[in-house]
């Protein structure tokens, strides 16, 4: 076929096509640089643990089959860094980035990509949008990685203290929980207010998105111009902020309550720490099953109650366009407010004195119920492979692996060959699944004409 052909082929791919295809390659020419002898430091790295490490970090998950800190050499970290990077900016901002900084036009159609990948509502602004998420990326990992050194130099020293720092902030705003401290990740600084405020707020300020970021930025514009008062700030946030910051305060504050009350007296996690450091230890632990995969105390160790918080918690995710994964903050508040609209026998989804568009409803619907069959079927494979383990920690690890948010409960490296395959198209599913079936429904429902309906039959629920 001529390169003429494959032009063609390519521009008649959809945005959720060329989305899926291109970490789909991203992840595939990462594993190729990890599987060769020079990014491991024994030389060898099966070709199977080179592709775990690439997609995890492509899809921001953080479960490793082999240890960051001491698998990989110095090249290999690199390359797992930018990796990680990657998938946490974006494939198709860092393609319109690269395009913007040698000064090449982009073209409607990569502008029409870009409006549908962050499902933006008009296609003017498009290229100060990908500078604004290149921006804030920068600027967020940089404030981190200061912050990070205080800590990290008294104990490693310069060199390696300031490495440590900037992968970790790196990691931790791009919501992949990947670490070059070691197998206990953060655990050693489960007692470091600086360390666990700075991941915390990292990890918060990536998942709640940056759009909201850019709303409250105007906001406040608005309010030190003295056109809004103080009160009126939330209020004067467009109905998505609202939502966001809405759920995301409940998760964190419910979850923290929850996972505190449960491990008080858990000798495991926080049986030994004071009740300031429990406080601390719950927080981040409510905040980091948000997909980012750090912890500061055993994932094994939980009660069985505090593991379903974690599920529901690392199915949700953090929020759209941002950097966590899951179905996403928007798509649970959708759903619930669905229900109780009906439930009180309201015509409309409403939120905060808006109508929310019947399309949206529909796309919460689809990427829920597709990510519960995702996670019943992958529940179901890993399970036959690895029938000997406990089925909690088959389903902690699907769940943890389609919101991608790489927490385990010590599996991970004993995943066996087809274990290691059913993960990684988890996590492949779990970081472009949301984006690509939102998108698609929500592209379709405004395509199609509200004039034209089927004839209508009644049929028994419940």
């Amino acid at each position: 076929m001529s390169i003429e052909g494959i032009k063609q082929k390519i521009f008649r791919l959809s945005t959720q096509q060329i989305i899926a295809l291109g970490f789909a390659g991203v992840i595939f020419i990462g594993g190729i640089l990890l599987w060769l002898p020079i990014s491991s430091a024994t030389g060898h790295t099966k070709f199977i643990d080179a592709m775990f490490t690439s997609a995890t970090c492509i899809c921001v998950t953080g479960l490793v089959t082999v240890t960051t800190a001491t698998h990989w050499t110095l090249f290999g970290k690199i390359i797992v860094l930018i990796l990680i990077q990657i998938g946490g900016i974006g494939l198709i901002a860092l393609t319109s980035i690269i395009f913007i900084t040698f000064r090449k036009r982009i073209s409607l159609r990569s502008r029409k990509i870009i409006q549908e990948s962050y499902n933006l509502e008009q296609m003017s602004g498009i290229v100060k949008t990908v500078k604004y998420v290149i921006a804030c990326v920068a600027a967020g990992e940089l404030i981190g990685a200061i912050l990070y050194a205080f800590a990290f130099i008294p104990i490693y020293g310069v060199i390696n203290g300031i490495w440590k720092s900037v992968f970790i902030s790196v990691s931790a705003f791009c919501n992949a929980g990947i670490d070059v401290l070691g197998e206990n990740s953060l655990a050693p600084f489960v007692n470091n207010p600086l360390v666990n405020f700075t991941t915390m707020a990292l990890i918060i300020s990536a998942g709640l998105g940056f759009t909201v970021w850019w709303d409250i930025g105007n906001s406040f514009q608005r309010f030190f111009k003295k056109e809004i008062h103080a009160s009126k700030i939330f209020r004067s946030l467009k109905l998505q902020s609202k939502i966001v910051i809405t759920v995301t305060t409940i998760l964190i504050i419910g979850g923290t309550l929850g996972i505190f009350i449960l491990e008080y007296k858990n000798p495991q996690t926080l049986g030994g720490l004071n009740i300031w450091e429990k406080l601390m230890a719950s927080a981040f632990q409510s905040v980091t099953t948000r997909t980012a995969g750090f912890f500061t105390i055993s994932q094994g160790g939980l009660t069985n109650a505090s593991v379903m918080i974690c599920l529901l918690l690392m199915f949700i995710g953090g929020s759209p366009m941002g950097t966590a994964g899951g179905i996403k903050t928007t798509t649970f508040a959708v759903l619930v407010l669905s229900v109780t609209s009906s439930m009180k026998g309201s015509k409309d989804v409403e939120a905060h004195n808006r109508r929310v568009k019947d399309s949206y409803v529909k796309s919460a619907v689809v990427v829920t119920v597709m990510g519960f069959f995702i996670v019943a079927l992958n529940c179901l494979l890993l399970a036959s492979v690895m029938p000997h383990t406990a089925f909690a920690d088959v389903v902690f690890e699907v769940i943890s692996a389609i919101g991608t948010v790489g927490l385990s409960r010590g599996i991970t490296d004993k995943l066996p060959l087809f274990g290691k395959i059913i993960i990684i198209i988890t996590m492949y599913l779990g970081r472009i699944g949301p984006l690509t079936l939102g998108t698609a429904v929500v592209a379709k429902a405004q395509k199609r004409s509200d004039n034209t309906h089927l004839a209508e039959e009644d049929i028994m629920i419940g």
